[in-house]
C-alpha cells in the first residue's frame, strides 16, 4: 500500500515538470494500460495538463518566495529597491544642479615679458 502511494506521488511530481508533449504521451500510455475509452483518455489528458500547470505555478511561486527570503537574509536589495534609489539619486542630482550656479570663467591672462628681458633680446 505504501509503495503504491510512493509511486503515485513520484508520478505526480514527474507530471508536474513534464512538457506538454511528454505529459500527453504519458497520459495516452496510462489510458492504454487501464483500457480507457477515447473520451476518458481525453479527460485524463486534460486533467493531467491542468494539474501539471497548477503544480508548476505553485512550484514557481514557492521557489520565488524562497529566493526572496534568502536575498533578504543576505541583505541583497530587490530590483524595486534599486529602482527607488536610482530615482532618488536622479532627483537629488537635479536639485543640486538647479541650486548650484556655474562658476564664472576666469579671464585669460596675458603673458608679459619683463622689461629686463626685453632689453636683453634687443641687444643681441
Amino acid at each position: 500500500m505504501l509503495e503504491n502511494l510512493k509511486k503515485n506521488i513520484d508520478k505526480g511530481l514527474d507530471y508536474a515538470v513534464m512538457t506538454k508533449d511528454k505529459l500527453t504521451k504519458a497520459a495516452k500510455d496510462l489510458a492504454k494500460e487501464n483500457n480507457l475509452t477515447k473520451e476518458e483518455a481525453k479527460k485524463l489528458i486534460d486533467h493531467l495538463l491542468k494539474k501539471s500547470e497548477e503544480a508548476r505555478k505553485s512550484l514557481e511561486s514557492d521557489l520565488q518566495d524562497a529566493v526572496q527570503s534568502v536575498m533578504k537574509k543576505m541583505n541583497i536589495p530587490s530590483k524595486d529597491e534599486i529602482k527607488k534609489l536610482e530615482d532618488r539619486i536622479k532627483k537629488l542630482e537635479g536639485f543640486h544642479k538647479s541650486t548650484v550656479k556655474p562658476a564664472a570663467k576666469p579671464k585669460p591672462v596675458k603673458k608679459t615679458i619683463p622689461v629686463a628681458a626685453k632689453k636683453k633680446t634687443r641687444k643681441s
